[in-house]
């Protein structure tokens, strides 16, 4: 798949085949997840990988708009130092986006699940929650959780003709 293909054919998928992910597959998106660039390679990312689905189910209720996380086959959880690195919110969301294209070229849909700066259901942190879930050391930050899995349901993206070209400028901003 070129990358046009992969960008036309990307979209976040909220339902889950109840079929496990290969090993090869994983190991696939590991090698994808430590690929990424980080600014000034500080590589301050981390990731957990989660299969176990009551933990899953667990994380679907971090905050609303969790729950493609529950039958998901595979949740990865995108954290860093923010002590190592001033951009890791940059530098995560990009391992982030990294994770889900890989996922795509693989067959898999994936869901971008945001935690930071979203809460849970009392009004804690999301953070908090997961990190209290799946003892997080203290100094690492969330960032987000992508939910993997073999799609139960298609989503088209949008034509060449629904892309929003008043969005480009050239030169200077003409609004």
């Amino acid at each position: 798949m070129d990358m046009k293909e992969l960008l036309q054919k990307r979209r976040s998928i909220r339902k889950y085949a109840d079929t496990p992910i290969e090993k090869e597959k994983v190991e696939q998106l590991i090698r994808a997840a430590l690929l990424s660039p980080t600014s000034r390679n500080t590589r301050a990312w981390e990731f957990i990988l989660v299969e176990d689905q009551e933990v899953l189910a667990k994380l679907s209720l971090a905050k609303v708009g969790a729950q493609p996380l529950k039958g998901a086959a595979l949740g990865i959880v995108v954290c860093a130092d923010p002590e190592k690195s001033d951009v890791w919110v940059e530098d995560t969301s990009i391992a982030t986006i990294i994770l889900q294209l890989q996922a795509q070229d693989l067959g898999l849909g994936s869901c971008w699940v945001q935690i930071r700066e979203r809460n849970y259901q009392d009004g804690t942190p999301a953070g908090a929650y997961v990190k209290k879930l799946l003892d997080i050391p203290d100094h690492l930050q969330v960032e987000s959780i992508v939910a993997l899995g073999y799609p139960a349901e298609t989503r088209q993206g949008p034509s060449e003709d629904e892309l929003l070209r008043e969005k480009i400028h050239w030169h200077t901003y003409k609004g």
